[in-house]
């Protein structure tokens, strides 16, 4: 008895396809290559910027700062100080500026995710047919190998910073985009209702309601957006992104094991530290919503 066999594609018409998709993708670039690299020139100057300005300036005053920071967020003096402490480490083994240039990467790269993510979060949670649109689109940037996104922004961009933070926000941004649907989403109808009668427009009621009571819910998502930003660093490395992700391809490449465990380290310190930073801010926003309803 024979077996059925599943009905194929021929390979010669397989590859002829890929051909032709190749081809196009490279037809595109060349004709928009330039145009796009223009577009996104702003982001490797901004990046840049912050790479120098925490590089450049006394590594005492960029520590002083970011404690100030993270204890203004936090409220906590123990984070603020475990902070220190881990960027102290870090600077003690000669990680400092590898750390400044991931942070400041990280940084650019949550700022554009929330940026852009929010209204597009806000947009799903207002309309079911833009909800319908994303969600699907969404799924498939969330299961998609890291490694693809790598493909089509070298073709475009070559390598460099730019490449770099376009894949990690694509990589990054779906977590913000999915919980500000979902905070908002999750508003308790009466609130809503309250608001109508009171005379609240729809922008009134989102801009007064919905995104003060969803902003614990967005923040999770921001917190979520920052850990996969740090997730995509090694990865990001291989096109040219300098920070701690490059003396991790190094040490995989030439199997030095101090190296990468050390400069891991690091990338786990950074991720501790800016998750727990976020999650105590959005602790503190929780408290004060629920203290104003």
């Amino acid at each position: 008895m024979d077996l059925i066999r599943f009905p194929e594609m021929s390979r010669s018409d397989l590859r002829e396809l890929r051909i032709a998709i190749d081809g196009a993708f490279r037809d595109f670039t060349r004709a928009w290559g330039e145009t796009l690299e223009s577009l996104f020139s702003p982001l490797q100057t901004l990046l840049t910027a912050i790479e120098n300005l925490l590089i450049d300036s006394p590594w005492i005053l960029v520590l002083a700062v970011l404690a100030a920071g993270i204890w203004a967020l936090s409220r906590s003096w123990r984070i603020a100080l475990g902070a220190v402490i881990a960027l102290l480490i870090v600077g003690y083994f000669g990680m400092w500026e590898d750390t400044m240039r991931t942070v400041a990467m990280v940084a650019v790269c949550t700022l554009i995710a929330v940026v852009v993510g929010i209204p597009v979060g806000i947009l799903m949670a207002q309309s079911n047919r833009m909800n319908a649109i994303v969600t699907p689109i969404l799924d498939m940037m969330q299961t998609m190998p890291s490694f693809v996104y790598l493909i089509p922004v070298v073709m475009i961009f070559g390598l460099g910073k730019v490449p770099g933070v376009i894949a990690v926000v694509i990589y990054a941004i779906p977590p913000v985009i999915r919980l500000t649907n979902l905070g908002i989403r999750h508003v308790a109808p009466d609130v809503l209702e309250a608001a109508e009668a009171f005379g609240s427009g729809s922008w009134q009621k989102l801009r007064d309601v919905q995104l003060p009571l969803a902003l614990p819910t967005i923040m999770a998502g921001v917190n979520q957006t920052i850990m996969m930003s740090l997730s995509m660093v090694v990865v990001a490395s291989m096109i040219g992104v300098r920070g701690l992700g490059q003396p991790v391809l190094q040490a995989i490449n030439n199997q030095y094991f101090t190296m990468g465990v050390m400069n891991g380290l690091a990338i786990v310190a950074i991720a501790i530290i800016m998750d727990r930073t976020t999650q105590a801010y959005g602790k503190r926003l929780q408290k004060h919503t629920e203290a104003g309803k």
